[in-house]
């Protein structure tokens, strides 16, 4: 159970993972989330790059306090990464910037042979996954089929994965297009809660905004301009494209391009955590 839980945090983890830990430690978790400094109100800041409202009933981490969280599930020190939960922790997503230019978002999206240059992948981002001690992954197909909003410039889709054990999972990412780059937010939630929890976290994401000068629409000639199109952010959401640019250089540029395995046990453990702020599990 706790290797499921350290893998899919990250996707990464070590050989001292979560699961090497002892009990001891493990009861200890519980208390160092607590000692996090949430943030409850006002705006949550990412990155320097935008910001997110707070809606009543969700909590915040900025980039230091997030990393702590993801090395207290076992996973290497990260930077530049925020999260946003709500308080029972039935969910949470993950935020992360990366400086790609300006995004031009006039690609057609062939889902089909995107999945299938995934599917293809899978060989070699298994062998890395296996070098660092982690279980195989593989994609299976899609669960929603990659869609761009031209209105909120975000790129979303959900992919079905399983594990050798043929345990199967959802991830869900939402990628927002800006005048500098993308911002990505992942969304980490169970099997059986994805479709309302997908919900609520398209809800949270109506508070996101970039800053003034770093909207899409304040493009500028003379402004970088990315080498790479829609098709290309989906791909860099698999785990296996790690193995074409380094898998930890890909890790700093986005965290989805390292978290292909959302486990069922993570987010159990981390939703049994809902105590923390004295309120009662929302249904």
């Amino acid at each position: 159970m706790f290797k499921s839980i350290a893998a899919a945090v990250l996707g990464l983890s070590l050989s001292l993972g979560l699961w090497a830990q002892t009990p001891e430690a493990q009861q200890e978790l519980p208390a160092q989330i607590k000692a996090l400094n949430w943030q409850e109100t006002g705006k949550g800041e990412i990155a320097g790059k935008a910001s997110i409202q707070i809606p009543s009933g969700y909590a915040f981490l900025s980039q230091s306090d997030t990393s702590k969280l993801l090395q207290a599930f076992g996973n290497p020190p990260t930077s530049d990464h925020f999260l946003i939960a709500p308080k029972s922790l039935d969910w949470f997503a993950v935020f992360s910037y990366e400086e790609t230019g300006y995004v031009k978002d006039d690609e057609k999206i062939d889902a089909n042979d995107l999945l299938k240059s995934m599917q293809a992948s899978d060989k070699a981002g298994n062998e890395e996954r296996k070098k660092l001690g982690l279980e195989a992954l593989y994609t299976d197909g899609w669960q929603v089929p990659p869609h761009y909003d031209t209105a909120t410039k975000r790129l979303e889709w959900g992919l079905r994965l399983r594990d050798e054990a043929g345990q199967k999972n959802v991830n869900y990412t939402s990628r927002i297009l800006g005048r500098g780059g993308v911002m990505t937010a992942t969304l980490v939630s169970d099997t059986e809660s994805l479709g309302q929890n997908t919900d609520a976290f398209k809800k949270v994401l109506t508070g996101f905004n970039y800053n003034s000068g770093q909207t899409y629409a304040e493009f500028k000639n003379g402004d970088k301009v990315a080498a790479i199109g829609l098709g290309a952010l989906v791909l860099g959401g698999a785990a296996a494209v790690a193995t074409k640019k380094g898998l930890w250089g890909v890790i700093a540029g986005a965290l989805a391009a390292g978290w292909k395995l959302i486990a069922a046990a993570a987010v159990a453990v981390f939703a049994g955590l809902g105590k923390l702020f004295g309120r009662k599990k929302t249904s």
